[in-house]
């Protein structure tokens, strides 16, 4: 991962990131309301242009990175637009991927998805693109590990030579299945926390984040089960086991106002923040 960070370094020429802010969500479609949806959009672009970061996404367009590629397109410059916004894609999800195929070849793309397809066309507004292929179709999930392993690699770099801090990590999430739960759980169990900014009201997994956060009640488990099944259509097992996830990342909700203002500039009341 050393080799893989040098190459974004050195033969993309991409500027050492001041802060990275790793985006996580639904991968299908989902409708944010016009509020989050601009919350999210210009707090985004707005935190990563005044900082210097990099911004990573699953890179196709649906679901957050489509949120994504959006929020560039409306907010970014320029700049932000051809350096610093990484997808991290898996090979067998991409529509018309045998199109990228070549070496030292220019190969144009055209995101033009089929109606019928239920593959995903890459985001034009991501300004580089790491492809990930494990064999598998259409299955999303093999581009966890490495961009988890990138992460850690990032975090080790030095924002500047003279001091002894490393890159800070930012993961948000809006929207998002039962798997974001496990995310979450890595995050904030990590030594230091990474920081995790939930975005209530965008649906599924954040939302639940979001209730049990500021959920003072010790007697909720029963509704709190049938909720999670109703969500995301899970039998009472698994739902029991989703909730011992959730459970254990409440373990390490902080005040928000504990949160370190330098991270990010666009805590609002539409953020639940995990440290």
């Amino acid at each position: 991962y050393t080799m893989l960070l040098q190459l974004m370094l050195r033969e993309w020429q991409m500027e050492r990131p001041k802060l990275l802010l790793s985006i996580h969500g639904g991968s299908e479609n989902f409708s944010l309301s016009p509020k989050v949806k601009q919350t999210f959009s210009k707090g985004l672009i707005t935190a990563a242009l005044s900082t210097g970061a990099w911004i990573l996404s699953d890179g196709i367009n649906t679901g957050v990175s489509k949120y994504v590629g959006e929020a560039v397109k409306t907010f970014g410059s320029h700049d932000l637009r051809k350096r610093n916004t990484v997808g991290i894609t898996p090979w067998g999800v991409i529509d018309n991927n045998t199109d990228l195929i070549g070496r030292d070849a220019f190969r144009p793309y055209y995101p033009v998805g089929n109606p019928f397809s239920k593959r995903s066309c890459l985001s034009g507004f991501h300004s580089h693109f790491l492809l990930v292929d494990d064999g598998t179709q259409g299955k999303h999930g093999c581009q966890h590990g490495l961009r988890q392993k990138l992460e850690k690699q990032i975090q080790l770099q030095k924002i500047h030579p003279r001091l002894n801090q490393g890159v800070p990590v930012v993961c948000v999430v809006v929207e998002g299945g039962p798997a974001i739960v496990s995310t979450v759980l890595d995050y904030v169990s990590r030594a230091p926390p990474v920081p995790v900014f939930v975005f209530k009201g965008s649906g599924r997994a954040a939302d639940l984040l979001a209730f049990l956060h500021k959920q003072l009640k010790t007697d909720i488990e029963e509704d709190f089960l049938a909720r999670i099944g109703d969500v995301f259509a899970l039998d009472m097992a698994e739902a029991t086991n989703l909730y011992a996830l959730l459970l254990q990342c409440m373990e390490h909700r902080r005040s928000v106002s504990k949160i370190k203002q330098e991270y990010l500039q666009w805590i609002s009341f539409t953020c639940i923040i995990f440290e």
